[in-house]
């Protein structure tokens, strides 16, 4: 194929793309996606996940945090060069599709989804084990109402999803907000029960930076939770084909991962640990109300608990909303059953979005019935099936770029920085993340659990092809 085919098919999957959003309404606004974008980075991993990894690494979860959040960035970037060559709605099995093969964009599809569903089960199932804190509930009715609630939302329009997601978005950020400042007027005035001991020193007095029992390389050992704390950062790349103005929105709010995650990551942790030593902290108990307890604000566990209840109804609704694009990508693709193709009048995925729903339901059904470590080891998985995502994203931004400096592609206005090298550092990085699971028995499951979904996928995908053999989500990319 010649590079002015290419520019020309380029061109077509553009307009068509502007044109119809592959049959969505573009009705995310710049508002909207901004909002989703800094959402997607906080989450329960942050406000409960960090108090299981200072009572591993201490103060030096600080630095995991930095050096993790700067390969996001690299992620997103890659992301976005990718999305500003071509803004779909399925982008990372798009990608996968065409700079990989068929086989890696059906996997990438039904593992992103995966990926999902069991997030929404245990974020809705977490939802309304937070709702028993105010009321004596039984935890099977929190979970219906919230599922059945964010389900509605979700099919009655994708700007309702958007609005949804801005206000649980918001309500985070400003939680993370109020903390800093608290903590700085601490640490400046002096004032609550916590003033006379506040102090920065607490990040190195204490057994020094890397406090960690087995010092740096406990800190290598929480990299595995602050990854899954960042999961569902990429999320914004699922919103391209609803944004109303892909190439102008999504460039801004990539640019903003660095502060966001220098802010309510790196910063409110810094905040914290100053104002409350590290040795105090617990695992299983969200740093953030051990520090107003510490303060002698008791109020402060209330709204702690509403600040959770909301990052996780957050998590579902995102994750009833990327099942059912993911699903309808793959079937229009002719890998997965028509069905999913469908739309209601105001361009939401019915049936794809029902389905994913009715199986979070049942996951619900199932946790209320046997809690306990087999679920765990459910949620070690989707730790494994989000990051393959990110994976798909870097060798899919590496081969476009290789492929746009030769001239077969025409080039992104949005380039990664550093070309493919700062991908290349980003999957020595990951694949030092799998080393560390690996090392650690309670993780260790997740990747015993990889190879028999690799292999579902890989009966899965040839059974579909020799059903359709001449189909084109089977054909070999030029």
């Amino acid at each position: 194929m010649t590079s002015v085919q290419v520019d020309k098919q380029h061109d077509g999957n553009e307009a068509e793309d502007s044109a119809s959003g592959e049959g969505y309404h573009r009705a995310l606004g710049a508002r909207q996606i901004q909002m989703i974008a800094i959402g997607g980075a906080i989450g329960t991993g942050l406000f409960l996940g960090a108090g299981k990894g200072i009572s591993i690494a201490g103060p030096s979860l600080i630095l995991a945090y930095a050096a993790a959040g700067l390969v996001i960035f690299f992620i997103m970037r890659a992301l976005g060069e990718l999305l500003m060559y071509r803004p779909v709605s399925g982008s990372f099995s798009e990608y996968a599709r065409e700079f990989i093969g068929p086989f890696a964009g059906f996997a990438t599809g039904w593992t992103y989804w995966l990926f999902w569903v069991v997030t929404g089960i245990t974020e809705v199932t977490a939802a309304a084990t937070y709702m028993t804190y105010w009321w004596d509930i039984p935890q099977w009715l929190s979970a219906l109402v919230f599922t059945v609630i964010l389900y509605g939302a979700n099919l009655i329009s994708v700007k309702l999803f958007g609005e949804l997601e801005f206000w649980f978005s918001m309500v985070k950020v400003t939680a993370i907000v109020g903390m800093i400042l608290i903590c700085a007027g601490i640490l400046t005035l002096g004032f609550s029960d916590a003033g006379d001991t506040a102090s920065v020193t607490h990040l190195w007095d204490l057994g020094g930076f890397f406090a960690g029992e087995d010092g740096i390389f406990s800190t290598l050992m929480t990299l595995q939770m602050v990854m899954f704390a960042f999961l569902a950062v990429e999320l914004v790349g699922v919103t391209a084909g609803e944004s109303k103005d892909p190439k102008t929105v999504l460039p801004k709010a990539i640019n903003t991962v660095p502060w966001r995650i220098a802010v309510f990551y790196v910063g409110a942790l810094i905040m914290i640990l100053s104002v409350v030593p590290w040795t105090e902290f617990k695992p299983g108990v969200s740093p953030f109300v051990a520090a107003f307890e510490k303060m002698g604000l008791g109020v402060g566990a209330a709204i702690v608990n509403f600040v959770v209840l909301t990052a996780a109804l957050s998590s579902c609704n995102s994750g009833m909303y990327s099942t059912g694009r993911m699903l309808r990508d793959l079937a229009l693709n002719g890998q997965g059953p028509k069905v999913f193709t469908r739309l209601t009048r105001s361009g939401t995925p019915l049936v794809g979005t029902t389905f994913s729903a009715a199986l979070m339901m049942v996951g619900v059904w199932i946790n209320y019935q046997w809690p306990g470590e087999a679920f765990n080891y459910v949620v070690s998985f989707a730790t494994i099936s989000g990051m393959w995502a990110w994976i798909v994203i870097l060798i899919c931004q590496i081969r476009y770029r290789l492929k746009a400096d030769r001239g077969e592609l025409p080039q992104s206005p949005f380039k990664a920085p550093g070309g493919i090298w700062f991908s290349v550092f980003s999957l020595a990085f990951i694949g030092m993340v799998v080393v560390t699971m690996a090392m650690d028995a309670g993780n260790r499951v997740a990747l015993y659990g990889a190879p028999v979904w690799g292999l579902i996928l890989g009966v899965s995908y040839l059974v579909l092809k020799a059903r359709n053999p001449e189909g084109a989500a089977f054909a070999k990319r030029p």
